[in-house]
């Protein structure tokens, strides 16, 4: 009766920003389950180590992993799904790491932008795909490069008409991401000494955890070229993140100038760091996986999209988090760990108190202050964290979230295998 009613809500056209679930953790055979979520380093855009290195490179170097830490079978796969943001003709750059991974071209592919969600977006594309029964198993992924397409240049008022100017929710998803995150710390009283804890904590869990090595076991690491001061090419192999600041601390943030506003609390050191990488999960239906053999870390238990105000678009989760938690059945107590988006500390301080989420949940291994925020990739990239972390800590439900430019916030409900 389940599946019945799956089929009608896609016949029907139900939104694909709400995934309707079962949240029973009983095993059932067309639970949409997780096989494989790995990432890239993450690097700092336009000087880290991926700062030469094209799209289609860090993404092939994703698809083709988790095909072969999976075993699947390559023709199997029924569509794959990119989240991307900033390239232009980006189904082209995907269609090609496509190829580059070996996946053969029969496979066909597509590519999603919802602002900074578009890696789970992705994910749940792909989850509503298998759960309507459309295909058995697919990819989802997520790739950015930020130093090859400039953030601020990717939006022309010039193509837009009048009538946007003159209607204020149309105007303002044109503001600047900086300038909401200091509505945001405004209109509900974040401090800068608070928006600069949140990044010192953010800094010291992601160093511990690379200290620990608990980023191994998500990270693939990725063969490229760096060229040097003169221009010279050297061949690199690149296996960490960069943006993690050991030792980091208010004294050194509060040194820092406000980055949008001359008396604004938003600055480089507390916003989520300007990042290049990729992600990739391979789902399939748990039939399809028991019967081919491929391994099962995690099942997709609910997703949802909520809007907000284009001018405080950083309050998101809060919206998103309660609304996918009702969906899946599930209070914020059942959820071991938060992996919620640092955008920026002023917005993702909001939401933690609003939702009254315990610290030691949040961003156990850091958050995008300290990792970095490739637009497109990070909702992929957060998957194989957290699942990641779930598995060596032992927590059964993990979620997902983050804020979107023009208003908006999503979240994710994992449960772990």
């Amino acid at each position: 009766m389940h599946r019945v009613q799956v089929l009608a809500n896609h016949i029907s056209g139900a939104p694909a920003t709400q995934v309707a679930v079962q949240s029973t953790s009983a095993a059932q055979a067309d639970d949409v389950v997780i096989c494989a979520a790995v990432r890239t380093p993450m690097c700092k855009g336009k000087r880290g180590a991926f700062k030469d290195t094209t799209p289609d490179v860090l993404l092939s170097t994703v698809l083709k992993a988790v095909v072969e830490k999976t075993g699947v079978n390559a023709k199997d796969i029924g569509d794959i799904n990119v989240g991307n943001v900033l390239l232009q003709q980006s189904a082209v750059y995907a269609r090609q790491a496509q190829a580059l991974a070996g996946i053969p071209y029969d496979v066909p592919l597509s590519t999603v932008n919802r602002q900074c969600s578009s890696g789970i977006q992705s994910v749940a594309n792909v989850a509503t795909a298998i759960k309507s029964g459309l295909y058995e198993v697919g990819i989802a992924s997520g790739v950015e490069s930020m130093s090859i397409v400039d953030m601020q240049k990717s939006v022309n008022p010039g193509f837009m008409s009048q009538e946007i100017f003159d209607n204020n929710d149309a105007r303002n998803c044109l503001m600047p991401m900086g300038i909401t995150s200091e509505n945001v710390a405004k209109k509900y009283g974040i401090t800068r000494e608070v928006q600069d804890q949140m990044a010192v904590e953010s800094h010291a869990k992601a160093v511990r955890a690379k200290k620990l090595g608990l980023f191994k076991e998500e990270i693939v690491p990725v063969a490229t070229v760096v060229k040097d001061k003169s221009g010279n090419e050297v061949d690199v192999v690149v296996s960490e993140d960069e943006g993690m600041r050991e030792g980091l601390d208010l004294a050194a943030l509060g040194k820092l100038r406000p980055a949008f506003s001359k008396d604004g609390t938003t600055t480089a050191g507390n916003a989520s760091q300007v990042s290049d990488g990729a992600a990739a999960v391979l789902l399939a239906s748990r039939a399809y996986a028991q019967r081919n053999g491929l391994p099962i870390l995690g099942i997709f238990r609910g997703f949802s999209v909520k809007g907000c105000p284009p001018e405080i678009m950083g309050i998101g989760p809060a919206v998103a988090i309660p609304a996918v938690l009702e969906q899946a059945n599930l209070k914020m107590s059942d959820i071991g760990i938060f992996e919620i988006n640092e955008a920026f500390a002023s917005q993702a301080t909001y939401c933690v108190n609003e939702l009254k989420v315990p610290k030691e949940k949040l961003n156990p291994k850091g958050g995008a202050i300290a990792l970095g925020h490739p637009l497109g990739c990070t909702g992929a990239r957060q998957v194989s964290t957290l699942l990641t972390e779930m598995k060596r800590t032992n927590q059964k439900y993990g979620v997902i979230s983050m804020c979107i430019g023009t208003g908006m916030g999503a979240a994710a409900v994992i449960e772990k295998a």
